[in-house]
């Protein structure tokens, strides 16, 4: 089995989100904690952990600092008083929008000053192939 193709995309598409992300102004932990909780509403730390596959005490890290700069609440979980539920606050969303914005005008300019416009219409249709794949990967 050749794994060239395969090997070849995990390095491009990863070495690709590593450099849109120099642009972010907060922490890969923060921003995926705050996408959670705007896509997905409230949760607790525990679940946060698991989705992101950290340990609990770093999720609740990157949530003290959150919670710190208003960026998410906490309040009492409804059916167990020792749980914290938290969510995202307007400003947490507004900031989210804006490390996503930043991210897409980086990625945006890069196609617009590097591909030609036969270049930028081969990486559009790739886009479902890319969101086929992530759909198997994960199942959904």
């Amino acid at each position: 089995m050749d794994d060239t193709l395969a090997e070849d995309l995990r390095h491009a598409i990863g070495a690709l989100v590593r450099t849109v992300r120099t642009v972010d102004t907060m922490t890969g932990g923060e921003a995926a904690i705050l996408g959670y909780l705007d896509r997905d509403g409230r949760q607790t730390t525990a679940d946060l952990a698991q989705r992101r596959m950290v340990s609990h005490q770093s999720a609740a890290k990157s949530v003290k600092d959150l919670l710190g700069a208003g960026l998410v609440y906490a309040e009492p979980h409804p059916d167990d008083r020792r749980k914290v539920l938290l969510g995202i606050t307007d400003a947490g969303r507004a900031r989210l929008r804006q490390e996503r914005d930043q991210r897409t005008s980086s990625l945006h300019n890069a196609i617009h000053d590097t591909l030609t416009a036969a270049e930028q219409q081969s990486l559009r249709d790739c886009v479902p192939l890319l969101t086929r794949l992530t759909t198997y990967l994960t199942g959904h």
